[in-house]
């Protein structure tokens, strides 16, 4: 409790809450630009901080990684444009919400998730880090092979009445994943004598291209079809009171959720915002509203992408294991300034530990202060005309795209996974479990990979642990679910009738 105190006295200095604010304004500029990414900022301003104090610097650092988390849902909501993997199911029902009237309440539940959710993750990291540090040394190449292959079963379990689209759209991200240089071998595969391919073919051009291109694409047909509306905005522009009640809940397991797989090195936001997602369809009494606005659908994964990255903090700071491209920058700044993270981090440098730590509670209220009023400004960019607003997405994917590796062929990339993004809308093939295997691919393989090499090629090694043993039936069970759920309904369709003639006859006697 003293250290705790200490924190805050750290945290609100007048120089640290200059800092903590700057770096939220930035990370959320950076959530909202495609393609940039918290990790690439950091990086960028990693030599401005020279000769800063170190929890100064770490904590602007920090607010840019957590602004960027919230910033990311602008974007998706509002022109189905997400930046990041963690962005992908906000923009979803986010995105359909905004074409129903509904933005505000959309971007209102985004960042009153993020804040709830985030406070949450803030909490049980003061609580919890050092024994939730030592659990997740249990993990193994086996344990984070069965976490990835559980999120990709839950997600296409859960695809409604076409699994076999589902998988078909895992097995499509699944091969993208493969392309580049194989990390044990060294051999190049799938790369078609591209040299830009050997590094794998990067995410965000796929993910613009799927989500934004394909968007630009419906709006040329639309508007070639003469079906295109002005979109209004409708009731309030903020939470109702129903939506705030349909909303609490998911805020809550979107936050546990996101925050217990932020402790995890490797697993991230990504995964946690899926499975919040599954999880939220899967105890809704609505579960056809999802896809097409369910505001659930947007509440659930927005706060476990904030939960997720106060959990990555976790492993970080107590063990120095990065668990992401953004906490492994991070963890260089550390490193730069002569702090070697680890469980001794706590003791040695309470105030550093500390002052980080409860920044994070000031930086989530500057995020509400900051972007609650200007919610208002945000949605009138829906009621830009057809003629402006599809170049500036088509802009803003170019920007995003060709700024990755200012390489012309990831815009050939983003433009051939529009086009794609726009044709498997068409058939109704889902995206979500597409992208989810394409950001797992690559770790999904290298921890079954190096699971087999320690067992010398024996599967015995994906039972050999309690965890793995309950990871594994958690796998049978999501994959087994749609044909459980399948014989359940036709059981249920088929007495029916039974019961019908049943209660007539009753009432007749």
């Amino acid at each position: 409790m003293e250290h705790l105190i200490s924190g805050f006295a750290v945290a609100l200095q007048w120089d640290n809450l200059i800092y903590t604010f700057i770096g939220v304004f930035i990370g959320t500029i950076v959530g909202v630009l495609p393609g940039i990414g918290p990790s690439a900022s950091i990086a960028l301003l990693v030599p401005i901080t020279f000769g800063m104090n170190p929890t100064s610097a770490l904590i602007m650092m920090s607010g840019i990684y957590y602004g960027a988390m919230y910033g990311g849902s602008i974007s998706s909501i509002l022109i189905n444009t997400p930046g990041e993997a963690s962005s992908v199911m906000t923009a979803i029902d986010g995105y359909q919400m905004a074409k129903k009237g509904r933005a505000g309440a959309a971007l209102a539940v985004a960042a009153w998730g993020s804040f709830i959710a985030g406070t949450i993750g803030i909490v049980a990291l003061s609580l919890l880090a050092v024994p939730l540090a030592q659990f997740a040394l249990e993990f193994g190449p086996a344990e984070y092979f069965l976490v990835m292959l559980f999120s990709m079963a839950a997600v296409s379990a859960l695809a409604g009445d076409a699994p076999g689209k589902a998988v078909f759209s895992m097995m499509l991200g699944l091969a993208v994943a493969t392309v580049g240089i194989d990390m044990q071998t060294g051999q190049e595969r799938f790369t078609f004598a591209i040299p830009e391919f050997q590094d794998g073919i990067h995410f965000v051009a796929v993910v613009v291209g799927l989500f934004a291109v394909a968007e630009v694409l419906r709006g040329v047909e639309d508007w070639y079809m003469g079906t295109n509306e002005v979109i209004r905005i409708k009731g309030k522009l903020m939470l109702t009171r129903d939506e705030w009640k349909r909303s609490i809940k998911p805020i809550a397991r979107g936050g546990i959720i996101g925050f217990l797989l932020g402790v995890l090195p490797g697993a991230g936001t990504t995964i946690a915002t899926f499975l919040s997602y599954a999880a939220e369809k899967k105890s809704s009494k609505h579960p056809e509203e999802f896809g097409h606005g369910a505001i659930e659908g947007v509440a659930g994964p927005e706060s476990a992408n904030n939960a997720a990255t106060m959990g990555a903090m976790v492993p970080l700071l107590s063990l120095g294991l990065p668990g992401s491209s953004t906490t492994a920058v991070l963890l260089g700044v550390l490193i730069m300034y002569g702090i070697q993270p680890g469980p001794t981090l706590f003791t040695a440098k309470p105030e550093l530990v500390w002052g980080l730590i409860n920044s994070m509670y000031v930086g989530n209220i500057m995020l509400l202060i900051l972007n609650l009023p200007l919610i208002g400004l945000f949605v009138r960019l829906v009621y830009l005309p057809v003629g402006l607003l599809l170049p500036i997405i088509l802009a803003l994917s170019v920007m995003g795209a060709y700024g990755l590796n200012s390489s012309v062929i990831d815009l050939y990339v983003m433009l051939f996974f529009g086009v794609a993004g726009y044709l498997l809308e068409k058939i109704k093939v889902p995206l979500g479990p597409m992208v989810l295997a394409l950001v797992l691919g690559g770790t999904l393989e290298q921890s079954f990979r190096q699971a087999m090499t320690i067992s010398s090629g024996s599967p015995k090694i994906f039972v050999g642990t309690p965890i793995c043993v309950v990871l594994l039936i958690m796998c049978i069970g999501a994959i087994s679910w749609p044909f459980i759920s399948k014989v359940m309904a036709r059981r249920t369709a088929a007495s029916t009738p039974k019961r019908a003639i049943e209660n007539q006859v009753g009432e007749t006697l």
